[in-house]
């Protein structure tokens, strides 16, 4: 499963499974476990904001600290996302 970054943002790991890609882009934000049944789920929009698909286990601390990471470095991660996928940003 591919990870956006190497760290953890508010104690979870940012990345994507190889079988989502043909969705449009998101974000899934899960523990060391990286399994989609417990992870949250961010949309990604082509401005950087996000829609939360499913909250997982965080907090809304937790998703309210992601979201404003994923909105300060979107253009990186859909850099790693577009290596994967042809899908872009959600709603396009």
């Amino acid at each position: 499963m591919p990870k956006y970054f190497s760290f953890k943002v508010c104690g979870y790991f940012l990345y994507f499974t190889s079988h989502c890609v043909i969705e449009a882009m998101h974000v899934h934000a899960s523990d060391t476990k990286l399994t989609e049944s417990s992870s949250a789920k961010f949309f990604v929009k082509s401005n950087g904001d996000t829609i939360v698909e499913n909250r997982g286990v965080l907090s809304d601390k937790e998703i309210s600290k992601i979201r404003e990471f994923i909105k300060e470095n979107y253009r990186e991660m859909y850099i790693k996302w577009s290596s994967f996928s042809d899908q872009g940003f959600f709603g396009e």
